[in-house]
């Protein structure tokens, strides 16, 4: 069985410049988007974490702001760890790709910018996925009808 890994472990592990923030109730960890990378990198090449899977990126509409959500897990130490990073604004969201990490996250970044208009950056192929080129908007956001 799986099980989530100790956030006081990666909180104690990272540096404090990546101001990262922990709910110990519900087993997330906050990070600054500016930060995404850096801290899914470390993630991914520390010897105490090795998550070397990424098992979804997915985003929620809050209207307040956005939030992206990367569930990975450690093959190796078989550990899960939900990595959030909330995005303000209702206009012009990017967050950095993880794609130079994780190659499965390509064709997820793509379906978050057609369905939910988050842009990820130095995504090497971000266009629409499901919806075709013309299509304007963004149809999973709150706003999309207004």
């Amino acid at each position: 069985m799986t099980k989530f890994l100790n956030l006081n472990t990666v909180l104690q592990s990272l540096p404090d410049t990546l101001k990262l923030e922990v709910d110990t109730e519900n087993g997330n960890l906050y990070v600054n988007s500016k930060y995404i990378l850096e801290v899914c990198r470390e993630l991914k090449n520390n010897k105490k974490f090795q998550f070397n899977y990424l098992k979804s990126i997915s985003a929620v509409d809050y209207v307040e702001f956005f939030e992206v959500v990367y569930h990975l897990d450690s093959l190796i130490n078989n550990t899960s760890l939900v990595v959030k990073s909330k995005l303000y604004g209702r206009d012009g969201n990017s967050i950095h790709s993880v794609i130079s990490i994780w190659k499965g996250a390509e064709l997820q970044e793509r379906e978050i910018w057609d369905l939910m208009g988050i842009f990820f950056e130095g995504h090497p192929n971000m266009k629409r996925i499901l919806l075709w080129e013309g299509f304007k908007g963004h149809p999973l956001r709150k706003d999309f009808l207004k």
